[in-house]
């Protein structure tokens, strides 16, 4: 099956575009207004080295991802960057890479082409269990700010894999969709990294590592429901999965503060600022795609949500959503 059943064919121009167009050739694509104002500054500004957590907040870490620059420097295209870090099992290792790809990308690299593996490359721990298997942390015995952030790492291994994945899945549809969609992606990958950089420092301080615990793999089989359509893939990773982090947020960073965590709920509150991007991007790439394909935005949205079963959960954090143009009717 085609990976772009739906969207017909544009004639794009082939070869690589000058970054500095990159953002302007996104903006001016859908035919609607950016929704969140922010969205032009994250685009234009240069990969963060803001990758550890200091006494204030987020700090430089310019030699931390180093260890990613020769692996990076192997690749010739963003696929095949995106498809090095799909075939990465260590995290962070898969965290240093993605920061070395997507810093070597805005440097000037075509999207290229690679081929997707059906699952991203995983470490032996943590051990994946079905959802109703997942027991609370009373019954694990560990404290609840480190079964909170373990979770939370989990999230942004599979936010690392599930942007690269778009990236690498729908690269032969580069002159349909154009770079700048790589570009946004391949960003998001990056930010994702960061984030789980964040959260094992944390869990490190509280003397874990990722692994510890059991997890699910309910995240990336929405991800592997959504690998023959892009209008769909869309849909169910940035507009539900993404946006259901904007509804978390401020609950979980009320459970870390009431657990006298202060420092996890920073990094809680600061992911979930960052995650409004990602949820705005991908509401502005669907609005592009249903514009290619002639489609009404909320209808084709409410239709796919349906057909690849997926269920929106509330309660639903209205301000956060709003922020970032979702629509409620939605």
């Amino acid at each position: 099956m085609l990976p772009l059943r739906r969207l017909p064919q544009l004639q794009l121009p082939h070869g690589p575009t000058p970054r500095h167009l990159f953002v302007t050739a996104a903006c001016v694509s859908a035919s609607s207004p950016l929704p969140w104002p922010g969205l032009h500054a994250w685009r234009r500004a240069p990969p963060s080295d803001l990758r550890s957590w200091g006494p204030h907040g987020p700090c430089d870490s310019p030699d931390a991802d180093e260890a990613g620059s020769a692996e990076a420097s192997a690749t010739s295209s963003l696929a095949e960057m995106g498809a090095l870090v799909l075939a990465t099992a260590d995290p962070l290792a898969k965290a240093r890479l993605t920061h070395a790809a997507f810093s070597r990308w805005v440097s000037g690299l075509p999207v290229g082409l690679a081929g997707a593996p059906d699952h991203p490359a995983r470490p032996d721990k943590p051990i994946v269990v079905t959802q109703k298997e997942i027991t609370t942390h009373k019954q694990m015995g560990v404290p609840l700010n480190a079964y909170m952030l373990h979770n939370l790492a989990h999230v942004e291994l599979n936010a690392i894999d599930l942007a690269w994945d778009t990236v690498v899945r729908f690269s032969p549809l580069r002159d349909t969709l154009g770079d700048g969609f790589f570009a946004d992606f391949a960003r998001v990958a990056d930010d994702e990294s960061r984030h789980f950089r964040w959260y094992s420092q944390r869990l490190s301080e509280l003397g874990f590592i990722y692994g510890d615990m059991p997890v699910h793999n309910l995240l990336w089989r929405e991800c592997a429901k959504s690998s023959s359509d892009v209008s769909a893939r869309l849909a169910v990773i940035p507009l539900v999965q993404e946006a259901r982090g904007l509804d978390a947020g401020p609950r979980l960073v009320q459970k870390l503060l009431g657990f006298g965590d202060h420092r996890s709920a920073d990094i809680v509150t600061k992911v979930a600022e960052e995650e409004l991007a990602h949820v705005s991007v991908g509401l502005h790439w669907f609005l592009k795609v249903c514009q290619m394909m002639g489609h009404v935005p909320d209808s084709t949205f409410r239709d796919l949500i349906k057909e690849y079963g997926v269920v929106l959960k509330g309660p639903f954090n209205y301000p956060a959503r709003d922020e970032a143009g979702i629509p409620r009717e939605w």
